[in-house]
């Protein structure tokens, strides 16, 4: 594992209940690419191979807007290192969690 990323995607809708289910179709597409995630308040973190992960970042815009958004803002965060070995979700947050 080589990269880790984290996205956020805030669809351009007025309804808070709208802007839930567009992010959560979003989420459910991540979790659907089988690699390891942690959905956050703020965020979706994913970790994997650096061109896999810009791949879904890709998609998430495209789920997002199958879902119905007609606009949105998206962030992304990378950690990335070419020889592997990025410090992983859990060893960030497990502690946090126990």
């Amino acid at each position: 594992m080589n990269a880790s990323v984290a996205i956020q995607v805030l669809p351009t809708v007025l309804d808070d209940e709208e802007v839930i289910r567009i992010v959560d179709e979003v989420i459910a597409y991540i979790k659907s690419t089988g690699l390891s995630c942690y959905v956050g308040p703020f965020e979706t973190t994913i970790e994997g191979d650096y061109d896999e992960l810009m791949d879904i970042v890709k998609e998430c815009q495209h789920v997002a807007e199958r879902a119905g958004c007609p606009a949105m803002n998206v962030y992304v965060k990378i950690a990335y290192k070419p020889e592997g070995d990025v410090l992983t979700i859990e060893k960030k947050v497990k502690k946090h969690h126990e």
